[in-house]
């Protein structure tokens, strides 16, 4: 094929480029998704969609199985803290199921999918983006955490000091709770998410590459509950977390989703925010202003950045880490007030 003239090229094929193509495609566009990876892309997340997040995949007519989630818990040796959702059910859906939910969705849209990278930065000048033999009016970056279009562009802005890094796995084990749990030990914290009749995701945080299993050393009321349970997929890894982007906006070029720039994982609203920037991303295209995005970007992540910003700062330090739970215990309004904030819609 050669010459190729569409209206929006997407790179990267997860779930934030795949939203984006839903909203482009919805919009009359002819649009394409391209991302070297075959089949359903897994990842190292913690799979928790809150409230908001789901309602975001329901208006576009995806609503993919899983099991259903209540609310939040913190849990802290022997001493817990729960906050329910006041605004319906999140859900937690393996990262497999939402991914192949997406790309049903998008193909029945007319999104065209090619398994194929970007192979070197993409050329543009005031009317088209050009990459490889195609001609798009825009591009839009969703390709992660580490965005080779983000570095390309010269975009990158380095965070190198206080990382953290991520690692998760599943566990055969029935669910023991509705809630996504946060386990706090010393150095890490732990994620529990169950994702189905007998399967729980468990993604451990922490500042250091330490090996999955020896960060389960300090939380002993999760070790106790995983004692006899099959692990049934590998260790997957994520990191450096903290990713930044000089900005959102490069002409005719859009970055949404991780590529855009990520903090933490901590407060479980990266789903929730990369389906928001896909779908401000279409809307500021259409009015033929790319640059309401980086606006509307700002606006639309200014609760994350604010609160995941402060609690990972926060929390760096061991005597704050233990002091999670008796404070969310103490102040169980404060606590639940701060987890419907980030379980409503983004926007």
């Amino acid at each position: 094929m050669s010459g190729r003239s569409i209206d929006l090229l997407v790179a990267g094929g997860g779930p934030a480029g795949l939203v984006t193509a839903l909203h482009a495609a919805r919009a009359g566009w002819e649009v394409e998704v391209w991302d070297p990876r075959p089949g359903a892309i897994d990842k190292a997340c913690g799979e928790g969609l809150m409230p908001g997040a789901l309602d975001a995949l329901r208006a576009l007519g995806v609503d993919p199985v899983g099991h259903p989630l209540q609310g939040i818990r913190y849990v802290g040796g022997t001493r817990s803290a729960t906050a329910d959702f006041r605004s319906g059910t999140g859900r937690g859906i393996r990262r497999t199921t939402l991914h192949e939910a997406l790309t049903r969705a998008a193909r029945d849209a007319g999104v065209r999918l090619e398994q194929r990278a970007l192979r070197a930065a993409p050329t543009q000048d005031p009317d088209r983006v050009r990459v490889q033999e195609v001609e798009a009016r825009f591009l839009v970056a969703a390709d992660g955490l580490h965005s080779p279009t983000r570095r390309r562009l010269g975009l990158d802005r380095p965070h190198p000091r206080h990382v953290r890094f991520g690692l998760r796995r599943h566990f055969a084990v029935p669910p023991w709770s509705s809630y996504v749990e946060v386990h706090w030990g010393p150095a890490a914290e732990a994620y529990v998410t169950p994702v189905g009749p007998g399967l729980v995701g468990v993604a451990v945080l922490a500042s250091t590459k330490a090996d999955y299993e020896s960060r389960f050393a300090a939380l002993p009321e999760l070790r106790g509950r995983l004692l006899g349970a099959e692990p049934v997929t590998e260790v997957r890894g994520a990191g450096p977390l903290r990713q930044g982007a000089r900005r959102r906006v490069a002409g005719r070029v859009l970055l949404v989703g991780d590529a855009a720039g990520y903090l933490d994982a901590l407060t479980g609203e990266g789903l929730a925010l990369a389906f928001a920037q896909g779908e401000a991303a279409v809307a500021a295209i259409r009015v033929g202003n790319p640059q309401r995005y980086e606006r509307e970007w700002v606006r639309l992540t200014r609760r994350y950045r604010w609160l995941t910003g402060a609690l990972v700062a926060g929390t760096r330090f061991g005597p704050a880490r233990r002091a999670v739970v008796p404070a969310a215990r103490a102040l169980p309004m404060v606590f639940e007030g701060a987890v419907n904030a980030l379980a409503r819609p983004v926007g």
